[in-house]
């Protein structure tokens, strides 16, 4: 049975998808050593949006989505960008420092939302005058 036109449509979208991210990420990271000025400056800031745009696209696909929900994917994504963030704030001169640090930083309190959302839904507040563990009368 061949695929119908709506699922190759679909794997056609997802291949763009893929390969657009994967030349934002090359044209942010890259500009450095091919161009120079305002010319490096436009390529970096270009690719880091199409990077952007297209990798919250291909994060909000079911399977990817799944994988970022997990408590050891939250976990991860805390530690690593929080400690990334300090790093960057440190080692970097000025502006730069300060940028780094707190893109980064945002990435690690996103994270950390996600933990606390996750234990929040795994433990609901108990109503006032109860005692967790106890039974009334005993």
């Amino acid at each position: 049975m061949s695929p119908s036109p709506a699922d190759a449509k679909s794997s056609v979208a997802d291949a763009l998808l893929r390969v657009f991210f994967a030349g934002g990420l090359a044209a942010a990271l890259g500009a450095g050593a091919v161009l120079d000025g305002t010319r490096q400056d436009v390529a970096t800031i270009s690719g880091s949006a199409i990077a952007l745009v297209t990798g919250t696209r291909l994060a909000r696909r079911p399977e990817i989505a799944a994988f970022l929900a997990r408590p050891a994917t939250l976990w991860f994504l805390f530690l690593f960008n929080g400690g990334a963030a300090l790093v960057l704030y440190f080692a970097l001169n000025g502006v730069k420092g300060v940028a780094a640090g707190a893109a980064m930083g945002l990435v690690a309190l996103g994270a950390a939302g996600g933990i606390l959302a996750r234990r929040r839904a795994a433990h609901p507040p108990q109503p006032p005058g109860t005692t967790v563990g106890l039974r009334p009368g005993s």
